[in-house]
């Protein structure tokens, strides 16, 4: 196999070229066949429903070269079911589960050369996407679509290590709005955080915190990844229709009950943010983000959750556990990996 040219200890989270990606399109009512393709460009029309009307929808999840030389994939079969769930949400045609799985095996064994030695912290990160391609002008949805799906090596997604970040809360912008599409996982949700998000590193925060999008009373998400903290022994996760249901955030919460803690899912109220001996947000993308200290814009109040600079015990031992199992270092007793051979 010809291994790439990278230095896989410096790689960011971001896009670097691969050999191919894998396409299937939906059209006179039936899926087609997989096609393999080495081009990083959609013919599109100029009238497409995916550019005049949102319709759009990604996903994301990871395959990982193990302690044993074994490339594993973490919870493919969930990714498949939200990926239906936002294609139901965005009135697009859902991919069944075994489809998707098919894909991913054959993207993954496609770029092989491209999954990162184990022990560099880098992974492989695998991002389907299906968009509508029907010419519509009037509003209205697609009835042909295709699904793509690109793989890209990353590094982990803060450089600085395993470390607690700064974040900050503010009343003053919204992610989603209650009863649309935070529950599912489109664009359109993250391009309505571009701007709060930017305002809040232009202010030294790695984050932002948002609030419920009603009442302005209850924690929602931690940016584009979901909140969790920790006290008496309990894992607190909030229960929020406008909040994405994280692959990530499940696992820990299963990892928490092993573990003998007890796990709530529940309205978050501010002002029990002062009660939390750990905090931190999840996600594919960095797995777990410890935070050190939340600063509420609005109110000048500063809540702390790591004095010394150092990630909680709860949120570390989660975090090592998630790792290991996606690395095989560690029994995967809940068969969340499959082995690709």
């Amino acid at each position: 196999m010809n291994v790439p040219d990278l230095n896989w200890e410096e790689l960011i989270f971001g896009y670097t070229p691969t050999d191919y990606n894998v396409r299937c399109t939906f059209q006179d009512g039936k899926w087609g066949e997989i096609e393999v393709s080495d081009s990083v460009y959609i013919p599109l029309h100029i009238a497409s429903a995916c550019l005049h009307y949102s319709q759009q929808l990604f996903e994301g999840l990871k395959a990982f070269r193990g302690k044993d030389g074994k490339i594993r994939i973490f919870r493919m079969e969930e990714n498949a079911k939200r990926f239906i769930r936002s294609a139901e949400g965005m009135l697009m045609e859902p991919l069944p589960v075994d489809l998707f799985c098919k894909m991913v095996r054959e993207v993954v064994k496609l770029n092989e050369r491209f999954i990162p030695p184990y022990g560099t912290g880098a992974s492989l990160y695998i991002r389907p996407l299906e968009i509508g391609i029907t010419p519509k002008i009037g509003v209205s949805g697609a009835s042909e679509f295709i699904v793509i799906m690109l793989v890209t090596p990353v590094g982990p997604y803060f450089k600085s290590g395993f470390k607690p970040t700064k974040i900050c809360m503010t009343r003053e912008y919204d992610r989603v709005a209650p009863k649309g599409t935070g529950s599912i996982k489109i664009g359109g949700n993250y391009g309505a955080s571009l701007f709060a998000g930017e305002k809040a590193h232009k202010l030294g925060y790695a984050n932002i915190l948002y609030l419920d999008p009603k009442e302005k009373k209850y924690i929602d998400e931690c940016g584009a990844a979901n909140f969790f903290a920790i006290k008496d022994n309990t894992y607190v996760t909030p229960d929020s229709e406008s909040v994405l249901p994280s692959i990530t955030n499940m696992s820990l919460q299963q990892l928490a009950k092993d573990m003998g803690l007890k796990v709530e899912k529940r309205q978050v109220p501010v002002e029990e943010l002062e009660e939390f001996e750990e905090a931190s947000a999840c996600g594919t993308a960095a797995v777990c983000s410890p935070i050190g200290q939340i600063d509420d814009l609005d109110t000048g109040k500063t809540y702390i959750f790591s004095k010394n600079g150092e990630a909680g015990p709860i949120t570390t031992q989660l975090y090592n556990t998630i790792r290991g199992i996606q690395y095989g270092e560690i029994p995967d007793t809940h068969n969340w990996c499959e082995i690709i051979e």
